[in-house]
């Protein structure tokens, strides 16, 4: 009989963010999945506050929290964003003023490069995850998407056609 292939979490760890939790709803947004994406964000904002405060003159230490919701691929999540007392902390995770995580604005991208309208989009994401964007935003991740392209070069949205 072939050996199970080890996986990468631990069943135990697994078992641990289960328990209590209804796996029906593990993957729905405010899930198990969206308060983990949460938890890791908050995490390493906290680090990158600890790796500034270290290469910081003595005076500047933390002076609490500020709230922040962000749009994620599966829905909104409000993330709790240290601050320091001199105000110079300037996260890298999600900077000052960027309200969409990581890799949302590939996905409106990949739903324009098939064709799909702006409001088709909005649409689409209020349908699937239950954000409300306008079709500005919209219009405008597509825009700094296609303007960024070198001239000669075929635009960055044109990699998501398949």
């Amino acid at each position: 009989m072939p050996r199970r292939k080890e996986p990468r979490i631990p069943d135990a760890v697994l078992d641990q963010l289960l328990a209590g939790a209804d796996p029906k709803t593990v993957l729905d947004p405010n899930g198990l999945l969206d308060d983990l994406k949460k938890a890791l964000a908050e995490r390493v904002l906290n680090a990158e506050m600890d790796h500034h405060l270290a290469g910081e003159e003595q005076g500047n230490r933390r002076n609490g929290y500020g709230k922040k919701t962000v749009i994620t691929d599966t829905g909104q999540i409000e993330l709790e964003v240290p601050r320091d007392r001199q105000a110079r902390f300037d996260p890298q995770l999600i900077a000052k003023y960027q309200r969409r995580f990581p890799g949302f604005d590939d996905k409106i991208i990949s739903m324009y490069a098939r064709g799909m309208s702006t409001r088709e989009i909005v649409g689409h994401l209020r349908d699937l995850y239950g954000i409300e964007v306008s079709p500005d935003l919209i219009s405008a991740v597509t825009d700094a998407c296609c303007r960024r392209s070198p001239p000669g070069k075929p635009a960055r949205w044109k990699q998501f056609i398949r």
